[in-house]
């Protein structure tokens, strides 16, 4: 059951990107963000209301019990690492082709490994260590079919973005971690849609005001931009829950909702028309293949 609920969760999230990059194409992109947010906060709020007056109406799954100071503090921290994983991201995915952005957030865990030989001086195996280079070597390659449409990841800003991004999303996976052994599931996904709001609103406020009138960029309010909380509060719900069965494996439910760049690249493909999509979806399986040999060798030692 937790393998199909990872399959879903992966899949939702597929849909989520597409979401995205359709609302941020020739849009502003702090207001999508803040919206999107805002729609994620007002999914959590009534079940959060009804927690906290009338706990006896809500099914134990879908009950936000309270939490310490401390641990709101911890959450809130949290939210402030997805918030600017999320400015730098969606930057990127409004100015880079789909086809490009799903693959470079493929390679999220080798970024959380290399980081882990630095910070914590962890050995790798041999298994690991084929991972690494062939994620790497692919995505060199993955850089050659981006010079075929004028993208060149040493000077392109909006690259440094997305990997950027991808780094901090990387950081708040293995925090992830530490607060979901600790805090219930519920109560984390509801505040922490809160705390995004709170401190995305002046975010968006004194970018709006800071710059004239003349050199904002317009926004077009779009259906598709609910849709992007909608399918990010469903993805992250059922990712959470496939994780609560006990016999769970936490490294084989994120090699499996890391699929989710398939499903981006798949519809972003159909949906979008991009260009060298052959090529870059030979690079995409690479990538993949690497985080599969990296997840693998995990599992060994």
């Amino acid at each position: 059951m937790w393998v199909i609920l990872a399959l879903i969760s992966s899949v939702l999230l597929g849909v989520y990107d597409i979401f995205k990059k359709s609302s941020l194409n020739g849009n502003a992109v702090l207001p999508v963000l803040f919206l999107s947010t805002l729609t994620s906060a007002l999914l959590f709020l009534p079940l959060a209301l009804l927690s906290y007056r009338f706990p006896e109406m809500i099914p134990q799954q879908l009950l936000v019990p309270p939490v310490s100071a401390a641990w709101h503090g911890l959450i809130f921290l949290k939210s402030v690492i997805v918030v600017a994983s999320w400015i730098f991201a969606f930057f990127a995915v409004k100015n880079l082709p789909i086809t490009i952005v799903a693959p470079i957030r493929g390679t999220g865990p080798i970024w959380v490994l290399l980081g882990a030989i630095v910070v914590f001086h962890e050995q790798l195996n041999l298994l690991q260590w084929t991972g690494v280079l062939v994620t790497l070597l692919f995505f060199y390659l993955l850089s050659t079919a981006g010079k075929l449409e004028g993208i060149h990841f040493r000077s392109n800003k909006w690259v440094t973005f997305i990997v950027i991004g991808t780094l901090l999303g990387s950081a708040s996976g293995l925090y992830d971690k530490f607060i979901m052994q600790r805090v219930d599931r519920m109560a984390v996904q509801a505040w922490f849609s809160f705390y995004q709001v709170a401190i995305m609103l002046p975010v968006l406020v004194v970018a709006r005001w800071r710059f004239p009138k003349a050199d904002r960029e317009p926004f077009e309010w779009r259906w598709s931009i609910p849709a992007i909380g909608l399918f990010l509060v469903l993805a992250d719900f059922v990712y959470f829950y496939s994780l609560s069965f006990d016999d769970s494996l936490i490294s084989i439910v994120s090699a499996l909702r890391r699929g989710g760049v398939v499903v981006t690249f798949v519809l972003g493909a159909l949906i979008f028309r991009e260009k060298n999509i052959r090529k870059k979806g030979l690079y995409l399986a690479g990538i993949l293949l690497g985080i599969i040999l990296i997840t693998i060798g995990s599992d060994l030692k």
